[in-house]
């Protein structure tokens, strides 16, 4: 039975390379569509070998009429939940905090800092400032922003244009980027997910 990974697709351009990153962890994964029925992932889950969730980025606004959501399954099956871009914002959205669309949109290199000490950032980083603030270089494409954490997250990174970058529930395993950790200008993209599937999720590689 293989340990395995579920990546939900949004539409992202890039979700290819979440599961590259994924398998160059040596850990098993599978895309499958955003609006995949409750029935299929618990069926997907059901051998327990599903150790963790990734939800991708995607183009769609969380609050158009018909915004994408991840199948409410996936909050009931008590495995940890990493949120990219779209991904931390359904997860927002659907844990009970808040979106709103930044004042601009931004596309392109970011530092971020990271705060409160979370298992996914521990020991990741690019560089320290003179406060001894870690700090990730990473890739931002996004035009929304989260503007209220869900109760039971904490902030996780931030950046001057956008205060929550990143939050996390430890307590359930949930983490969301605003950054796009899979793709490789995110210099420590492939060490965070490694962390989150290996240590977070405790999967086996193949």
């Amino acid at each position: 039975m293989h340990d395995k990974i579920l990546i939900l697709d949004f539409g992202s351009q890039v979700t290819q390379l979440i599961a590259r990153r994924v398998r160059e962890a040596q850990v098993y994964c599978e895309i499958h569509p955003n609006d995949v029925s409750d029935a299929f992932i618990r069926e997907f889950a059901q051998d327990h070998g599903l150790k963790g969730v990734i939800l991708s980025g995607s183009h769609a606004s969380t609050y158009e009429e018909h915004e994408l959501r991840a199948p409410q399954a996936v909050w009931d099956l008590g495995v940890p939940v990493l949120g990219i871009c779209y991904g931390m914002f359904t997860m927002a959205v659907q844990q009970g905090g808040e979106v709103q669309a930044s004042d601009h949109r931004e596309f392109g290199y970011a530092e971020v800092r990271a705060h409160g000490h979370t298992r996914l950032l521990e020991g990741i980083e690019d560089f320290s400032t003179a406060e001894g603030h870690g700090m990730l270089k990473v890739w931002m494409s996004h035009g929304d922003k989260v503007t209220a954490l869900p109760p039971g997250f904490k902030l996780m990174a931030s950046t001057p244009s956008c205060p929550i970058a990143g939050m996390a529930d430890e307590t359930r395993g949930y983490y969301g980027v605003q950054f796009h950790p899979e793709v490789t200008h995110t210099l420590q993209g492939a060490a965070l997910l490694t962390r989150f599937v290996r240590e977070i999720c405790g999967a086996r590689g193949d």
